[in-house]
């Protein structure tokens, strides 16, 4: 169906979100995607959005697909339905509503021209919005007795109370490291470290994934500071019968990460998180996975040169500067990440329900195959201008992991 073109495009764009939101109170909604991008900010190819409940509270989840990267940000409804029609106004040449009624495409021609059309349902039934995963936890409660030992269940595997909390935790890290893994050539992963095992909790729920369910005979190793913590979790390992599992006693920087294939370091302070990824980056790992915590280190470098630009009325606050000093140096670490190879991933999630939300760094190294022909040298001459003026933008010295590499 072709509807006239004599309306003005906010006109258009006011009927797109007036379908949008009936088909989000009728239930119908399947997802959103916004495309064709003219916009300013580079790299920018395509906004996917779908519904999610979190913490029984809908929101709509946006996926900002970039050229190397993917970035996911939530968003209550109303706001949301204000950012598409915005991003539809300026930026988006292409929006298409799905539902299970019906498909409406809104987009700008080349000669200006606005076309509104429907077409039938793409989707059948709409997709489930709920982050409850219990009936398809990769990780079960039963018959699991590195979670009784590590007081998670009790011995007929029930759930503790007080761990429902870091159970839904554990399963959720799995969750998101099992979608990684499979974007992998199969038998990829052979050795896994995970840097700051801490207690163990994900260590253990990975290596029960990886020869429990994936059938892959990997070797993990768990690097922990604490020789208290080192010696519980081995003790753990032995009575569980995982026989391919061990802790050492160490820091990040001294561990070496010889011929792993998966790292990870989740909450690793400060510099230490720039330690994991340099020893994933020099190990050639195929998946490097980080989610920082403390950013002193360009925050101090921000504070001491005290650089006037276009943010300084935001970073006079104590607050917003920490915001700033955060992306900052988690923004240069995916760009160092891409300039060695890897495709990066930066979404946010939330750990548990009592810490705060935190910022997952990914990086995938890319294959052979898909660097034939790719400009590499000039790409990697781009990035490091971009570092470049980043640093300079900020007044940054030097950035740590930057640094580690002598780039």
């Amino acid at each position: 169906m072709l509807l006239k073109l004599s309306m003005p495009v906010l006109e258009y764009i006011e009927q797109f979100t007036i379908a949008l939101k009936e088909s989000l109170n009728a239930a119908s909604f399947v997802k959103v995607s916004l495309g064709n991008y003219k916009g300013e900010e580079e790299a920018l190819k395509q906004i996917l959005i779908r519904k999610v409940v979190i913490k029984r509270e809908d929101k709509l989840a946006f996926t900002y697909r970039y050229k190397t990267r993917d970035v996911v940000k939530n968003y209550a409804i109303d706001e949301a339905i204000d950012l598409i029609a915005g991003y539809l106004d300026k930026g988006f040449k292409i929006g298409t509503l799905f539902t299970t009624e019906k498909d409406l495409i809104l987009e700008e021609l080349n000669n200006g021209k606005i076309v509104f059309r429907e077409s039938s349902a793409s989707s059948a039934a709409a997709p489930s919005a709920s982050h409850d995963k219990e009936k398809i936890r990769l990780i079960k409660p039963e018959a699991k007795s590195y979670l009784t030992e590590l007081k998670i269940t009790d011995a007929e595997g029930k759930v503790f109370k007080n761990a429902q909390d870091k159970f839904r935790q554990i399963n959720h890290y799995i969750e998101i490291l099992s979608s990684l893994i499979k974007e992998l050539p199969e038998g990829t992963i052979k050795k896994v470290a995970d840097m700051g095992s801490g207690k163990g909790y994900l260590t253990f729920a990975l290596y029960d994934y990886l020869h429990s369910v994936l059938k892959l005979e990997t070797e993990v190793v768990g690097v922990e500071y604490r020789q208290d913590m080192v010696d519980l979790c081995n003790q753990v390992a032995v009575k569980s019968a995982f026989d391919r599992l061990n802790f050492v006693q160490g820091t990040i920087e001294d561990h070496n990460a010889e011929h792993v294939n998966l790292l990870i370091a989740l909450h690793a302070c400060d510099t230490a998180t720039d330690d994991a990824i340099f020893k994933g980056i020099k190990a050639n790992a195929e998946l490097i996975v980080v989610a920082p915590c403390c950013h002193k280190q360009i925050r101090r470098e921000i504070e001491q040169n005290k650089v006037k630009n276009d943010v300084s009325f935001l970073t006079k606050y104590g607050i917003f500067l920490e915001r700033q000093a955060e992306m900052v140096t988690d923004g240069i670490r995916a760009l160092i990440l891409e300039y060695f190879g890897y495709k990066t991933k930066v979404f946010e999630f939330i750990s548990d329900a009592h810490t705060p939300k935190n910022v997952l760094v990914v990086g995938v190294k890319k294959s052979l195959k898909s660097l034939v022909g790719s400009p590499k040298i000039e790409e990697q001459k781009a990035i490091l201008e971009k570092i470049k003026a980043s640093k300079e933008y900020f007044g940054i010295g030097y950035h740590h992991l930057e640094k580690l590499l002598e780039l």
